[in-house]
This record gives C-alpha cells, sequence and structure tokens, in this order.
C-alpha cells in the first residue's frame, strides 16, 4: 500500500501544478479536485474504465509527443545539431548541458539512479498488475516487447522536447513571472512541456499537450489506485485476515474504502510536496519498487529456494531501508523538511545500490534458514510453477461472475 500512495502522490501533485496553470486555481484547491476526481473515476470505474483510459492515454502521449518533437525540429530545419547548438548558446551553463546533471555526476548516484529507474520499472504496482490481463505467456512477452519499444522510442523524443525548452521557452521572457527570463517558470519546473506546445502550435497545441498531460495522470493514478486497493482488500483483508472465507461483496466495500483512504493521503502527501521536483519524485518512487518488489518477483520466478517467510521479510527490509534512507537524503532532509544544506544523513539521490542487494540478502537468508513444512512444500512446488509461467500450461482461466 505504501508504494502506490508515494506514486498516487507524484502524479497528484504533478496533475495540482497543471491545472494551477491552466485555470488558475490555487495549487491547495487543484490538488483537492484531482485527487476527488481521481477517487471518484477509480471508485464507479473499476478495471475496465482503468484499461481504456490507459489505452487512449498509450495513443495520445505517443501521437502528441512526436507532433511536438517533430514542431520544434521544423523550427531549425529537422537539424537535431543546430538543435543542440542553439540550446548550448543560450543556457546559462552553455557546453556543461550536455554533460550528467548533478544527480548523476558522482559515480554512486549516477550507478544507483540508474538501478532505481531499471529495475524498479519491474516492480511498479500497476505495471505488475498488467500481467494478470493477459491471456497467456506468449502473449505477455509480446505485450513486454511492445511496451518496451514504446517506451524507448518515447525517451528518445524527450531529448529533441528538452532542447527545444531550453530554447523556446528557458529564452522566452512570456514564459517567465514578470516576462524576465531571469523570473521563475510560470506554473513551476515542471511545466516547460506545456509551454513549449504553445512556443510551437498555439494555444491548440497547448490545449491537446495538456489534454494528453491530464490523460497520462488520470490513468497512472488510477491504476496505481486500483493495485493498491486490490492489494488490501483482496490479499490482506480477504486472504490474510479472513483466511479466504471473506462475504461476499465485501472485498468490494473494502477496495473502494481503500481507494478513498489512498486518495486522502495523495491529497496531503501531495500539498507537503509542492516544491519538489517531479524527476527526483519518479527516482524516490522506482528506488522502492526496485528494492521491495523486484528481488521478491525474480527471486519467485528463478529461484527454488525462496520461501514465503524470505519474500515478506526480503521485501520489508527494502521497503523500509529505502524509505528510511529517502528521508535522510538530501532531497527529502533538506528540501522538503528544510534543514540545513549539507545535513543530510545519506549523501546519496538514491539508496537502491545499497537497499536491493540487501533485499536479496535478506530474502535469501530467510529462506535458506526456513526449516518449517511449509517451505518444504513451496520448494517442491517450484517446478510446477516455473513451467506454468514459461509456457502457460496448467494456468487458471478466467472465473465467471
Amino acid at each position: 500500500m505504501i508504494q502506490p500512495s508515494r506514486l498516487v502522490t507524484k502524479w497528484s501533485w504533478l496533475a495540482g501544478q497543471l491545472i494551477e496553470l491552466l485555470f488558475g486555481l490555487p495549487y491547495l484547491w487543484a490538488v483537492v479536485v484531482v485527487g476527488v476526481l481521481m477517487v471518484i473515476y477509480v471508485t464507479f470505474g473499476g478495471m475496465i474504465a482503468t484499461t481504456w483510459v490507459q489505452i487512449i492515454k498509450a495513443g495520445l502521449l505517443l501521437g502528441g509527443s512526436t507532433l511536438m518533437a517533430l514542431l520544434v525540429l521544423a523550427q531549425f530545419g529537422f537539424d537535431f545539431n543546430a538543435l543542440i547548438a542553439k540550446a548550448v548558446e543560450v543556457h546559462a551553463s552553455h557546453e556543461k548541458i550536455l554533460l550528467p546533471g548533478p544527480q548523476v555526476a558522482n559515480p554512486i548516484n549516477a550507478i544507483s539512479l540508474g538501478m532505481a529507474l531499471m529495475f524498479g520499472t519491474a516492480g511498479l504496482p500497476h505495471i505488475i498488475m498488467r500481467f494478470f490481463t493477459v491471456g497467456n505467456a506468449k502473449e505477455a512477452r509480446k505485450s513486454v516487447f511492445w511496451a518496451t519499444t514504446f517506451i524507448g522510442y518515447f525517451y528518445i523524443l524527450t531529448f529533441i522536447i528538452g532542447f527545444g525548452a531550453i530554447v523556446l521557452v528557458s529564452a522566452n521572457p512570456i514564459y517567465h513571472v514578470g516576462d524576465d527570463i531571469k523570473g521563475a517558470l510560470l506554473g513551476g519546473g515542471n511545466m516547460p512541456a506545456i509551454h513549449l506546445a504553445h512556443a510551437v502550435g498555439g494555444d491548440l497545441m497547448k490545449g491537446f499537450i495538456a489534454a494528453v498531460a491530464f490523460a497520462t495522470i488520470l490513468a497512472v493514478v488510477s491504476g496505481l489506485t486500483l493495485s493498491g486497493a486490490s492489494a488490501v482488500s483482496h490479499d490482506l483483508y480477504a486472504s490474510v485476515f479472513k483466511h479466504g472465507a471473506a462475504p461476499e461483496g465485501s472485498e468490494v466495500r473494502v477496495s473502494r474504502i481503500t481507494t478513498v483512504i489512498l486518495g486522502i493521503v495523495a491529497i496531503v502527501l501531495g500539498m507537503l510536496f509542492q516544491k519538489v521536483n517531479v524527476a527526483f519524485m519518479v527516482g524516490l518512487a522506482f528506488a522502492v519498487a526496485a528494492s521491495a518488489n523486484f528481488p521478491v518477483l525474480l527471486l519467485a520466478i528463478m529461484w527454488r529456494g525462496l520461501t514465503t517467510r524470505g519474500a515478506v521479510i526480503g521485501g520489508f527490509v527494502g521497503l523500509i531501508s529505502s524509505l528510511g534512507l529517502m528521508v535522510v537524503s538530501p532531497g527529502v532532509w533538506e528540501a522538503v523538511f528544510g534543514y540545513p544544506k549539507g545535513s543530510a544523513l545519506f549523501p546519496y539521490v538514491s539508496p537502491a545500490i545499497f537497499t536491493i542487494p540487501l533485499s536479496f540478502f535478506c530474502c535469501w537468508l530467510f529462506s535458506v534458514t526456513d526449516s518449517s513444512k511449509t517451505a518444504t512444500t513451496e520448494r517442491e512446488a517450484f517446478d510446477a510453477q516455473y513451467v506454468r509461467s514459461q509456457t502457460g500450461i496448467g494456468a487458471d482461466v478466467a472465473a465467471v461472475h
């Protein structure tokens, strides 16, 4: 539940900034309005509504990003080198913008953030949830292939969009407070793409990209909220507390209550993290997923020795250690809590390089030392589940409700 709530916080906060920029609402009210909308959508729409908004969002996002990148390149005769040269010329740091940023200038920071983004993707709850929506292992692999292809293509577009924003937004006074390029960017430091859309396509393009951004936020938040609510209602309430004998309809009721609670938590945290850069928050969320979910997921698929005790303890160790180190890192300790610069107890931007190995080690240690009867049964069942996971033979079919 903690991992979805952190991710929902990030996207609700970003939606608040977007609404604040477009409609002039105070940030507080923008976050509340968006949070309430998300709760209503997920509560009454469920998985079907979430799936459709994610399908529509993917098409709009890829199409809108492609169009914006082409419009940026058109400003420079479709010469990417000319775009880079102009960005270097107008930016205050000049050639330094081509070097790694401060978050990855340190080798440990670079490796740790890279591990978080790479392994965290495999552990994100709203991505894991999608593996249950395909018919068999073949379709799952096909889905991963196409998803990876589209994600890689989108990341390529971000280079063009980013450098385009440097040239067309940061150097244009109309997008800054007080019509001065030295002033803060209107809407905050996370809105350059929206301003870039206006710079290359006017109000119509700005409205379209804003709609794409809002659809993306809605899709991600609905998936995260749904996965969190499902984990609480099915895994905790029905399986743990009720031992598989939950009264009919109670799971749905618990799921809806959880949805409301997650929405409230996200709204509150969105207010607290108002001034934090979204790129940093992405790294935090991915670090938690990489530390808490990824080791358990990988070992469950590949290692016959993993037991329930090892998985639970290893996952919780990864979760607690990553959250704890992030709280005392500069991004939270100094930027959010306001402590003096240099006072952070953990000096790196991401804890993944330390917490991922720790989680793997705990999964291994508490599994190999588990001699219970349940552990023996779980090890003997590995071969059957391994064949099922690789081939789909023996997998459960959809139930009729």
